[in-house]
């Protein structure tokens, strides 16, 4: 079973930029242009769902077994590029179960197979050797991606230009500015 295009609307990050550049409260949230794609989709976006760890990855892998729904995997990986945190078998668990995205703020292996793989994967880099598994990590936390806020049921949206972030769907999200009280997004 192949993951569907994980696309449901239109967007481009830079419209999305465009439109929210004078966010002063933090809502949007830009995500640092340091990651890498790895997977068979460019642009994928869907709600957040978040692991924390560090050089294990057995809640990386527990979450790409379970259903996606079109959500987002976003890991803080610690930004370690010492352990590859996902290979070709958990990416193709994620496009088999549904995840429309893996964002890990560290490495990923089996590069090739995670091309072939019908999910959009972002990662720092590669690096061939495989992590502990020792059950450590937290699941559905904030967590601090290159010193980007993300959080569980956040929205993540991501193209060829990067990654950008908010509380809500796109449509629904209303952005006011502190300093002059108007509406940003109309």
């Amino acid at each position: 079973m192949t993951n569907p295009n994980p696309v449901s609307v239109e967007f481009a990050t830079c419209d999305l930029c465009d439109v929210h550049k004078n966010d002063d409260a933090g809502q949007f949230r830009v995500l640092a242009s340091v990651f890498q794609n790895f997977g068979g989709f460019v642009k994928f976006s869907g709600p957040v769902d978040t692991v924390k760890c560090f050089e294990d990855n057995s809640l990386v892998k527990a979450a790409v077994d379970s259903a996606g729904a079109g959500r987002v995997l976003v890991v803080d990986g610690g930004a370690s590029l010492r352990r590859a945190l996902l290979g070709g078998n958990l990416g193709a668990a994620a496009a088999k179960n549904g995840w429309a995205g893996v964002v890990l703020d560290g490495c990923v292996r089996d590069v090739a197979e995670l091309a072939r793989c019908d999910v959009g994967i972002r990662a720092l880099a590669a690096m061939p050797l495989p992590t502990e598994k020792r059950n450590t990590g937290q699941r559905d936390v904030a967590v601090q991606i290159q010193g980007v806020w993300v959080r569980p049921g956040d929205w993540l949206y991501a193209d060829a230009d990067g990654m950008v972030v908010m509380p809500a769907p796109m449509a629904a999200v209303k952005i006011t500015s502190k300093k002059t009280g108007e509406q940003l997004n109309r």
